[in-house]
């Protein structure tokens, strides 16, 4: 087996299953996020801590530990960008930490695309904001800027990312599935801005 694809497995694993959520509500809040709201480590749940800063850093840090382990990838690996991509956002939703009950991955993700391009990035946070300006659901917003952020690639012939740009989307879906189930049955909560 290859060595290099072993230690980007590695290290791409163990940035993404970070748990910042977590670490900043018990370091911060001296809360267990997990017991908050819909119990999942991300941002949107611990805005709900009603801390907006401990949340903005959750953001930050979860997006940060997506955008450096496609960039050290990017500097030493560059066949391998895309594993480090997909591992990294595995890490974050399945954390060996925590019994494998991570993060959405929408925060990781939004790290990895501002890697990949920051055309990515702006147009996912452009639909987002406006998406959560006009529907109040942070899922909802997230589920079709991901879709957008994979049609600009599949349209614009961005052949490099078009693949993991669609798994992502499918893993995005699956991370919302109880979302989607809420949004169905008008029971999902709104975000407050």
């Amino acid at each position: 087996m290859d060595l290099n694809l072993i230690i980007v497995a590695i290290y791409s694993y163990l940035l993404g299953s970070i748990p910042f959520g977590l670490l900043l509500t018990k370091i911060f809040l001296k809360k267990d996020i997990r017991t908050v709201g819909s119990g999942n480590i991300g941002t949107t749940n611990v805005l709900r801590t009603g801390n907006k800063f401990v949340a903005i850093s959750t953001l930050a840090l979860d997006l940060f530990k997506g955008y450096i382990s496609v960039y050290i990838t990017m500097s030493y690996y560059e066949n391998l960008i895309s594993l480090s991509a997909l591992i990294c956002f595995i890490g974050h939703i399945f954390p060996i930490w925590l019994k494998f009950k991570g993060g959405k991955g929408v925060a990781t993700y939004l790290g990895i695309i501002l890697a990949l391009s920051y055309k990515f990035f702006l147009i996912f946070s452009i639909c987002w904001i406006s998406l959560a300006l006009l529907f109040r659901f942070a899922s909802l917003s997230s589920m079709i800027s991901v879709f957008i952020v994979f049609l600009y690639a599949y349209f614009f012939k961005i052949n490099n990312n078009i693949l993991i740009l669609f798994i992502f989307f499918v893993v995005i879906l699956f991370t919302h599935k109880e979302n989607i189930l809420r949004l169905k049955s008008s029971t999902e909560n709104k975000i407050k801005l």
